[in-house]
């Protein structure tokens, strides 16, 4: 749950913020960019302090090298939390952190199926868990692979063709 309040507070701060200072120089997608980021900052740092055992824990058997794969992982998160933040690196930071979570999602379906617990709550179900990755998919989709409308552009209307 604390990625999700993340993601959406952190949101709605970066985009209060641009309409107080900076107004109209910033979209809704900038603000979800820093949205974005904060959320796989947080989920990166479970994977070397706080929740890094349950994480371990996660990883299907069939894998191998658990630790490998959570570190692997959580430098993802960074890179890519990073990576979103900047034009020149934005759709390919999108792409990897979308890859990323199809790529983790099998850790998300055994630790629902085998019930393991997450900083001592009850393992989460699975469709909560799939509608949560779904979110996050839609979100970094949205901030970093969508292309940035020009100014004048309506958000209903495409730019006009000239013949």
């Amino acid at each position: 749950m604390a990625p999700l309040v993340t993601l959406v507070s952190i949101t709605l701060l970066a985009r209060l913020v641009a309409a107080v200072w900076l107004p109209g120089a910033r979209s809704w997608r900038w603000a979800l960019r820093w949205g974005v980021a904060a959320l796989f900052m947080v989920t990166a740092s479970a994977h070397f302090f706080w929740f890094r055992e349950d994480l371990v824990r996660m990883v299907p058997p069939a894998f191998g090298a658990p630790s490998f794969w959570v570190d692997f992982t959580g430098v993802a998160e960074i890179a890519g939390a990073l990576g979103l933040l900047f034009p020149a690196t934005r759709r390919f930071a999108a792409v990897g952190l979308m890859l990323l979570l199809i790529a983790v999602f099998p850790a998300n379906v055994y630790a629902a199926l085998h019930d393991i617990p997450f900083g001592g709550d009850p393992a989460t179900p699975l469709l909560p868990r799939l509608l949560e990755q779904v979110v996050y998919l839609c979100c970094v989709a949205w901030a970093g692979l969508l292309p940035a409308r020009k100014p004048g552009d309506s958000a209903g209307n495409p730019p006009a063709v000239i013949p």
